[in-house]
């Protein structure tokens, strides 16, 4: 009788426990660095090697039509902690205005960010344990609300936008998986930030992986990128399979997005200005152009959706709220994004939008001063609309090649965005360029741009 007690105790905790964490799933964000929208097998890419995500995209919803706010990464990553866009919470470029000063100046423009919620804090808050590895600019791990990290932020030892949490992936995931480990101790369920500086520069892959990718025909520039495109892949995998051997996986919801895109320099070697530009292509990385802002954005959760691969735009302001729901926290108000395993908020998002600041420069306290473009896609149609508030060509990051004031793609026959067609149809300029005002009006209505 005693043992049949026993049993039936037993077997109620382990239901109720069940229950518990299909209610509150462990939630794994993992966040690419520096790779253009098309560079993965998933995506249908030609020669780059992606198993473990493509495996992962099987089991997802895939929306192939995702954007960031930002082609830059430290505002990208601030939207997607605080669901907000950088005119929002402050965060524009890499870095503030003022060469040695930087680091003091931009330490009250942190704090002012901090005051914004996120869903970091909401985790935390709400019986999360939550980690940090990798890329990560706003000061250390618990200035962001995390329960565990690996970024100090110090200045003084290196801290700017990582630190030793960019040896994660690079050197292993140790941190990670023992972290794993100790909320599956403590039973509790978990978040993991996972940001390797990966397949960002340097462009070192495994002497392996090169020798996969490294041909006669081939620039040694994009050979080393493919190849490190591979290696993050493979990190990927590695973490995916940890969660597996953990009996994790069927209530783990696995969110995956890039924070921009980037091209090597020498697939844009005919056009003169690239000399005069850098490390990588003009119109990826730092540009308002889809190699620029563009990323497949993926959502796992096998214990509540069904695969399924998605028309529909989504867009990095999604995180928060998708994260939101799925752990069953409310969201605060005004937030401008949606749940993204809401069909039908999806299917009514007509359009996203987004801006393109200076990479290496923002001033504290005024968004547009560095402000380059805006721009807004639909089904159809992308506009870049050049942004003519701010005299910018002090700032780096000024496409002297680019001084349209319009641009106009049909993005639906023309992904890469080789023909310009705004000549030919002043109908959807003018539409579009309604749209990114209204939607710029809003923004400043709700006044997100000052937190309480």
């Amino acid at each position: 009788m005693k043992h049949l007690l026993t049993l039936a105790v037993t077997t109620f905790i382990l239901i109720s426990g069940a229950a518990f964490a299909a209610e509150r799933p462990n939630i794994l964000l993992i966040l690419g660095d520096d790779q253009a929208w098309g560079d993965y097998g998933f995506m249908g890419h030609p020669v780059i090697k992606t198993p473990n995500l493509s495996k992962l995209a099987a089991r997802s919803l895939v929306f192939e039509r995702g954007y960031v706010s930002s082609p830059v990464c430290r505002p990208s990553l601030a939207t997607m902690i605080t669901g907000l866009y950088p005119s929002q919470h402050g965060i524009t470029g890499n870095d503030v205005v003022g060469g040695k000063e930087r680091a003091a100046l931009d330490r009250p423009l942190r704090e002012r960010f901090h005051r914004h919620p996120s869903f970091i804090r909401l985790l935390t808050n709400n019986g999360y344990l939550t980690h940090q590895s990798g890329k990560w600019w706003e000061g250390t791990f618990k200035d962001g609300g995390f329960t565990h990290g690996m970024t100090h932020g110090d200045p003084d030892r290196g801290g700017r936008h990582g630190d030793a949490g960019l040896k994660i992936g690079r050197e292993g995931l140790k941190p990670v998986t023992e972290f794993i480990d100790l909320a599956v101790q403590k039973e509790k369920p978990f978040f993991l930030w996972y940001a390797p500086l990966l397949p960002h520069t340097p462009h070192n892959p495994p002497k392996r992986l090169l020798e996969k990718y490294a041909t006669d025909e081939r620039a040694d520039d994009v050979a080393k990128y493919y190849a490190m495109c591979h290696w993050f892949d493979e990190t990927c995998g590695q973490l995916l399979d940890y969660l597996d051997q953990k009996g994790l996986t069927e209530n783990t919801m696995v969110l995956f997005v890039c924070d921009n895109g980037w091209a090597a320099s020498s697939t844009n070697a005919k056009d003169p200005d690239q000399k005069s530009w850098g490390d990588y292509a003009l119109r990826s990385k730092g540009s308002p152009f889809e190699n620029g802002i563009r990323t497949p954005i993926l959502v796992s959760w096998p214990a509540r959706l069904s695969p399924l691969r998605s028309k529909d735009l989504a867009h990095s302001i999604d995180l928060f709220p998708t994260i939101a729901a799925a752990a069953n926290i409310s969201v605060p108000a005004d937030l401008p994004g949606i749940n993204l395993m809401d069909a039908s908020a999806r299917q009514q998002r007509k359009r996203v939008f987004g801006f393109t600041h200076s990479i290496q420069n923002m001033t504290v306290g005024d968004s547009d001063d560095t402000l380059q473009y805006l721009w807004c896609v639909d089904d159809q149609w992308k506009l870049i609309e050049r942004f003519q508030g701010k005299d910018t060509t002090k700032y780096k990051a000024v496409h002297a090649w680019d001084t349209a004031p319009v641009r106009l793609y049909n993005i639906d026959r023309d992904p890469n965005e080789l023909t310009d067609v705004a000549a030919h149809n002043p109908e959807a300029v003018t539409l579009l360029k309604d749209e990114i005002k209204k939607w710029r009006l809003g923004l400043k209505a709700n006044r997100l741009d000052e937190p309480q």
